[in-house]
């Protein structure tokens, strides 16, 4: 702040407590020629009167005693320009130590899970409900409360993992994220033909019926450029993220029209990184949690303290 205008706020705060002093000073007293408090001119109804009673003084003292604790609390705290107070107290200051003591009380109820795999975090109820909760608080945004996702968004309760779902892979994408770019290949496919012939071909993988002369020349342009992501079986590639076309789980839907949009322009999805908003401890709980939904503990065991 620069000193004018600190000097501009100091002004007009002291503005205003000497204006509140000589208001309160001005309308407590009594002046010659007042009529006395049970005079008055205002009658109604024949009566009901309006006297002219001042406040009580003690009322009166009590806006005085504020006025003094509002001067106090401009010497202790922040308030006047750039004057930061007696007292050193800085909301970041108290954000900070707020912050600090939180978590610290979330490293010790996390502390039991450090470092040990998801798969056996996986098998303590207590801390399937931990991670409950990070998930609920950061993961449901996009995953949804259930985490059966939405469009463009994972369902994580089924068995199919674009990025594989081994528990280290898990962990792997919620600490350092993920990112799924299938580029447009409109011109590479030879314009609009192509690109419907291809997406006919990659509905009938997965069951659909569709018509047998695309589906073939579909398959030709398949062979020549998509397996290299997909793979001649077309079941994907978990280190590229490319994912399986022959189930019936699509990311972006898989309707012809979709599937035909995926194809042209392309697919784009993150998944950020949460090992600094999380730290690794967390991260493996939530992890765990995630790696729960779709697989079944061998063997529960006691839930820690």
């Amino acid at each position: 702040m620069s000193t004018g205008w600190s000097i501009y706020i100091i002004a007009i705060v002291a503005l205003n407590i000497v204006g509140c002093v000589w208001l309160l000073w001005w309308t407590g007293k009594r002046r010659p020629g007042d009529p006395a408090p049970t005079d008055t001119s205002h009658v109604w109804d024949g009566d009901l009167t309006e006297y002219n009673k001042p406040m009580p003084r003690w009322w009166i003292n009590l806006f005085y005693i504020t006025i003094v604790f509002g001067i106090g609390y401009l010497v202790l705290y922040p308030g006047l320009g750039a004057f930061a107070g007696t007292s050193g107290w800085t909301s970041a200051r108290q954000h900070d130590a707020e912050r600090d003591a939180r978590e610290a009380t979330l490293a010790t109820t996390f502390a039991p899970y450090g470092g040990q795999p998801i798969d056996t975090i996986a098998q303590d109820p207590h801390a399937l409900e931990l991670g409950r909760s990070i998930f609920a608080n950061h993961c449901a945004t996009c995953h949804g409360s259930s985490a059966r996702g939405a469009r463009g968004y994972p369902d994580l309760t089924d068995t199919s993992w674009q990025w594989g779902g081994d528990p280290d892979t898990v962990l792997a994408t919620v600490l350092d994220g993920r990112e799924g770019i299938m580029a447009p290949w409109e011109q590479v496919l030879g314009g609009p033909r192509g690109v419907t012939e291809v997406a006919v071909y990659v509905q009938s993988l997965s069951g659909t019926a569709t018509d047998p002369a695309l589906a073939r020349a579909g398959k030709t342009r398949f062979d020549g450029i998509c397996v290299a992501c997909h793979g001649r079986d077309a079941k994907g590639n978990p280190a590229l993220g490319a994912p399986d076309l022959t189930d019936r789980v699509w990311l972006y839907g898989g309707d012809y029209e979709s599937i035909r949009t995926s194809i042209s322009q392309g697919r784009h999805g993150v998944m950020p990184a949460h090992r600094g908003i999380l730290g690794e401890t967390r991260a493996r709980v939530v992890a765990a949690y995630v790696w729960s939904l779709s697989n079944t503990p061998k063997q529960p065991v006691a839930a820690s303290p």
